[in-house]
């Protein structure tokens, strides 16, 4: 059976919204599920939004021998933008990465502001992230604070289906609390 990693976003913990639901069903069909707790700020910092890229890294080196051609990720907000930046890392191809709520730049910053954190210093090597991956899902809704519009671009980039998904918001339960469990998500995953 696969390693499948759970990586949250912003803020996150392994314990929100879909997570322990989705590593409960995956463990049921004999999966190794590993879902990290990153290292997130106590307080929002205002110069650089407060993660730190060089912490998360440092967090996930524990985690490398688990990755393997048959290893899947599944990431949450951030966590797609870490996976930007981890990717171009990887000395192999993994099976499967599915994005949800994922970014490349923040819309929910004042129009104009220069506001920037460590996991956007080093711009994304999409050609690297692609090769990362054999195959890429992204999840976007049409009323998140990311547009649908980014969701497609990334999805352009990787080579990616994209699946645009009616009043989800940022698919967790802070939004509606359906979010508890993804099911949609699931059976995608089990046909990879």
């Amino acid at each position: 059976m696969a390693n499948i990693f759970i990586i949250h976003g912003s803020y996150g913990n392994p314990e929100e919204n879909w997570f322990p639901w989705l590593k409960g069903e995956l463990e049921k069909l004999g999966h190794r599920v590993l879902v990290p707790q990153f290292p997130i700020p106590k307080e929002q910092d205002a110069s650089y939004g407060g993660h730190v890229l060089g912490d998360w890294f440092g967090t996930f080196d524990q985690y490398r021998k688990f990755v393997d051609e048959d290893t899947m990720f599944v990431s949450h907000s951030r966590g797609g933008v870490f996976l930007f930046q981890l990717f171009p890392s990887f000395k192999v191809s993994i099976r499967a990465t599915f994005l949800v709520a994922p970014w490349m730049v923040y819309h929910w910053y004042a129009k104009g502001s220069k506001k920037i954190d460590s996991f956007h210093e080093k711009p994304f090597d999409w050609e690297k992230i692609k090769k990362a991956s054999r195959y890429f899902e992204i999840y976007q809704s049409t009323n998140d604070d990311t547009p649908v519009s980014e969701g497609e671009e990334i999805a352009r980039k990787l080579g990616g289906n994209i699946t645009i998904v009616e009043n989800a918001g940022h698919f967790n339960v802070a939004y509606d609390k359906k979010y508890k469990k993804f099911d949609l998500l699931l059976e995608r995953l089990k046909q990879k």
